[in-house]
């Protein structure tokens, strides 16, 4: 597991590089990506990249970022397991076009 710093300009680990594919990996911030961070992880990710998902985040805040994503970013299987590892018991059900188009207006 990579070690964290307190360093501003926190990078995530190399080891993430493949999990953000389709993004410029040097420009990925943890903290303003977060989301698609977490995302991909929990979609794609082993278990070294959750496991620094949950010590970056911590338990708390990323059961409420979970939380305020529809279920439908996620895979069904790696939803299942999410929710069994941070006692989610219900998730939002909003279509992800729902979540685009509300991006889209601001």
């Amino acid at each position: 597991m990579s070690k964290v710093t307190t360093n501003k300009k926190q990078k995530l680990p190399e080891d993430f590089r493949w999990l953000m594919w389709s993004y410029k990996f040097d420009k990925v911030n943890p903290d303003k990506d977060r989301e698609r961070i977490i995302v991909n992880t929990v979609n794609y990710g082993l278990w070294n990249h959750w496991r620094w998902i949950f010590h970056y985040y911590g338990k708390e805040r990323l059961k409420r970022i979970i939380l305020n994503l529809p279920a439908s970013e996620f895979h069904k299987e790696s939803l299942k397991l999410v929710s069994l590892l941070l006692g989610i018991k219900k998730m939002k059900y909003a279509l992800r076009s729902d979540k685009i188009r509300e991006a889209k207006s601001f």
